[in-house]
């Protein structure tokens, strides 16, 4: 990745923090490297580097910042946004595949040779997966280590350290202090709740307009499954090794989010998926800019900047949403659902506090669901059927790292799916930030409302003008509507 020295180095002059997860700022006097929006004083050209990854700058030798923690910045907006090989891998690497299954692992998922894998890796990023790993490993150590009592060998090794020598030689390296003494750093502050739990904060890129986020996802609340409550979004997780669940909350600056887990080595994965579910990776100023050239958009961007998409925590269970709400409206597919969820077997929920919300039933247990579970027609039950066992089977990837034009091609090629239904699985499931939904009642009602063409086909030629953000453009409508 090509980085303009002049351009990062005015962002890191006036502490831009747009650019955060952007790039990182290696000062090579001190030792250390740092957000953009770092408040120390701003370094001398001839003592500047920037790097593409955080990984990058650890490869250099220099370790983060503790002031600026440039290890908890949004993540890049591009990694979320591309479709090509290596924003796949970038989302698989933070869902934890690396630490699971090894790059042999990675490699596989996106039909590529270790090496190949590796040599466009290290062109973008200036490091390979391996390196991207380990310095996501560390960041989850030190949530670990700051934000619970666990011993260090159980950190390690639920942080996805192969040893426990391995976990203190990376923290050395990465803080330049032992994990002993960043557990002294933290002040003594109180750990909250108990075993398993992890309160922390996920960073985002301002503006956040956080009402239209809650506003969105309680309008689809799954009993259950999710609610909405006094200002806090709280949801069951199906993860990797287990149960769990999460409170998030919107807050000045970041979203305060309570994990509860059944097993800490799903932290990594549960943190990347929950900033997925709330867009916070976006880079809204983008995204704003381009809609407001819109003179029918312009007020509504106005009035409501920072609008995110908000995506998906599972996408075999945004996929079963979708064909749910075929035809009929929201209110009626929760009802259809709900009764779909007390007819497979509840796992036993991690959060006791709330008993109630668990995760979604996956694609086995959907299949072995009877008749009698599925209140909707018998065409519509099989497309169900058909979706769970193309993915419970391995055909098809409805998750971020998933080939978003694979996926789609091989949904429509199933019985009962249009172009409706995999175009909502792509932009919420895979996070495809150009969809366009020209049919959907709701949009066409929004652009009816905002004096824009509400026909279909007139109204996806209008739509060009919203590339690449078209997906966006599908939200304010909604809202409009």
């Amino acid at each position: 990745m090509e980085l303009d020295f002049e351009r990062c180095y005015r962002a890191v002059d006036s502490r831009d923090q747009r650019f955060d997860g952007w790039f990182y700022t290696g000062v090579t006097s001190t030792g250390i490297y740092c957000r953009p929006s770092c408040p120390a004083m701003t370094p001398k050209r001839q003592n500047v580097r920037f790097f593409p990854s955080a990984a990058a700058a650890q490869g250099a030798g220099l370790r983060a910042c503790r002031r600026c923690r440039p290890d908890a910045a949004p993540g890049s907006p591009q990694w979320d946004v591309r479709a090509d090989v290596v924003g796949r891998a970038m989302r698989l690497i933070a869902d934890g595949v690396v630490d699971r299954d090894g790059v042999p692992g990675l490699a596989a998922r996106l039909g590529y040779t270790e090496r190949h894998l590796h040599r466009m890796l290290h062109a973008e990023l200036g490091a390979g997966p391996l390196a991207l790993a380990r310095a996501q490993r560390a960041q989850t150590a030190r949530i670990l280590v700051e934000t619970t009592e666990l011993g260090m060998a159980e950190i390690a090794f639920a942080a996805g350290f192969g040893s426990v020598r391995q976990f203190n030689d990376t923290v050395r390296e990465v803080y330049a202090v032992t994990p002993s003494e960043l557990r002294i750093t933290r002040g003594g502050r109180p750990m909250v709740g108990g075993a398993g739990t992890i309160s922390l904060r996920l960073a985002y890129r301002p503006p956040l307009h956080a009402a239209a986020l809650l506003d969105f996802l309680a309008l689809r609340a799954l009993p259950g499954v999710e609610e909405v409550r006094d200002g806090t979004y709280r949801r069951g997780l199906r993860l990797p090794h287990g149960a769990g669940s999460v409170a998030l909350t919107p807050a000045d600056g970041h979203v305060a989010a309570t994990l509860r887990l059944a097993d800490l080595r799903d932290l990594a994965p549960a943190v990347a998926r929950c900033r997925r579910l709330l867009d916070l990776d976006a880079d809204p100023v983008a995204i704003d800019g381009t809609l407001a050239e819109d003179p029918a958009l312009a007020a509504a961007v106005a009035a409501e900047p920072g609008v995110r998409l908000p995506h998906a925590v599972d996408g075999f269970e945004m996929a079963v949403r979708a064909i749910t709400t075929q035809q009929i409206s929201l209110l009626s597919a929760k009802t259809t659902l709900t009764h779909l969820l007390t007819a497979t077997t509840p796992p036993s929920p991690v959060d006791q506090d709330e008993p109630g919300l668990r995760a979604f039933p996956g694609a086995d247990e959907v299949l072995a669901a009877p008749d009698s579970a599925f209140r909707m027609p018998g065409a519509r039950r099989e497309t169900i059927r058909a979706v769970a066992r193309a993915v419970a089977e391995g055909e098809l990837d409805l998750e971020s790292g998933g080939d978003r034009e694979e996926a789609v091609r091989r949904l429509v090629a199933l019985p009962g799916i249009g172009p409706w239904t995999a175009g909502y699985v792509a932009m919420r499931a895979l996070g495809d930030p150009d969809v366009l939904l020209p049919t959907d009642l709701g949009v066409r009602r929004g652009a009816a409302a905002l004096r824009l063409p509400d026909d279909p086909k007139t109204l996806n030629a209008y739509a060009d003008r919203w590339r690449p953000w078209r997906s966006y453009a599908v939200i304010r409508l909604w809202r409009t509507a």
